[in-house]
């Protein structure tokens, strides 16, 4: 067999791997665990009595645009114990922190607080500085019990804040994390943030970030619920603050300390943020990739290699094998093809998206490909991980 043939076999295997071996990462089941029967507040049972205390922290910087959409979801939480927002205004030029205050006024529900932490200091990110900055105001009281940390894109249904509280209670989980569902409006985001979902899910498998015992951490920074004791132990923010993925730096630091951490998908969380074209969702993707990598040059040259091989390799191997005739390259393509797009049926499914994106995985994955060689050329040209007017640096050379 010819070296394309072999390299289509190695597709196909590949994707027979990630069809059963690693952890079903392509199913979309994993959502909010119920309440075992029985236990308070179960269906058709009793409502506990006794709701801890919970601070909803929410960094927000140049969050103007979407505040109006997702600020009078959490300050209309139904929840039955004390619940307060606490926005963290992080230097926004925007009138965020004004906007805020005049939402409250308007909307009321639960009491708002206004704060503002100045710039970072040195080997901070700012995100997790304004975190930081969130935490201290919350716990100033002694009273939340919970933390739930929340981005200013994010829209909650009203019962949001019960049923994470619920669950994280029910089954004694220090860390409840939703994956929003992100907005898909616009061809680009058709294409593109089904996707982005699907590549997180492979990476960091649900059912293996859920296992109490295992080594697989990762939470989604959108929506986490953290018992305010499992952040003391683990030392965070403190702990993770030079991160740039700061959601599953937060998970490995709960997991490292002792705690138990779950991760799923939301079905009432949502992401209010529009990425109407190409060039907002490649900034997404880019400002992170590298560091998702960890800056090292010989895992981005595995991973573009591994990309290529395992999305690309199929179309390729397909059409090649028509055009010369060679039903073993043929059939070797067309099987790999078919394997990738019916793994990714299911994301498409839960964006309720249609079925004809499957077969564009391998466009959608070279994409990908470029943003991650095109994070770490911006890394390698000193503008590393850039957002919203800040660029941070590797965490190694940080002062």
């Amino acid at each position: 067999m010819s070296a394309l043939t072999w390299i289509a076999v190695g597709a196909l295997v590949a994707w027979l791997w990630l069809l059963l071996g690693q952890g079903f990462f392509w199913r979309t089941d994993i959502r909010l665990p119920r309440t075992p029967p029985g236990a308070p507040g179960a269906p058709g049972g009793e409502e506990p009595g006794d709701w801890p205390s919970v601070a909803i922290v929410v960094p927000a910087r140049d969050e103007a645009a979407v505040l109006p959409a997702s600020l009078p979801s959490l300050l209309a939480q139904d929840y039955p114990g004390w619940a307060e927002v606490f926005l963290v205004d992080d230097g926004s030029r925007d009138g965020t922190g004004k906007l805020a205050r005049e939402l409250a006024d308007t909307y009321g529900g639960l009491p708002l607080t206004v704060g503002s932490p100045g710039e970072p200091e040195p080997g901070w990110t700012g995100k997790l500085w304004a975190v930081r900055h969130g935490i201290a105001l919350a716990t100033a009281g002694d009273k939340a019990e919970f933390l739930l940390l929340t981005d200013a894109d994010i829209a909650h249904e009203p019962d949001s804040l019960r049923e994470l509280v619920r669950a994280a209670r029910a089954h004694g989980l220090d860390l409840v994390s939703q994956m929003a569902r992100l907005r898909v409006a616009t061809g680009w985001e058709r294409l593109i943030v089904p996707a982005f979902v699907y590549f997180f899910a492979q990476l960091y498998p649900f059912r293996w970030v859920n296992r109490r015992r295992g080594r697989w951490a990762a939470a989604a920074g959108g929506c986490v619920l953290l018992r305010r004791e499992a952040a003391e132990r683990a030392g965070v923010p403190e702990a993770i603050r030079q991160a740039v993925i700061d959601d599953v730096a937060l998970a490995r630091a709960v997991k490292r300390s002792g705690g138990t951490i779950w991760l799923g998908l939301a079905d009432r969380v949502d992401s209010v943020r529009p990425y109407p074209g190409l060039g907002e969702l490649w900034r997404m993707v880019s400002r992170s990739a590298y560091a998702q990598l960890r800056h090292n040059p010989l895992l981005l040259t595995a991973t573009v290699a591994g990309l290529a091989v395992v999305y690309l390799t199929p179309p390729v191997a397909l059409c090649a094998g028509v055009a010369t005739g060679r039903p073993a390259l043929l059939a070797a393509g067309a099987a790999a093809w078919v394997l990738m797009a019916a793994t990714y049926v299911p994301m498409l499914c839960y964006y309720r998206q249609t079925l004809w994106l499957a077969p564009l995985l391998p466009l959608t994955a070279f994409l990908y490909l470029l943003m991650t060689v095109d994070s770490a050329a911006r890394h390698w040209m000193g503008r590393g991980a850039a957002w919203k007017g800040r660029t941070y640096a590797r965490p190694s050379a940080t002062p």
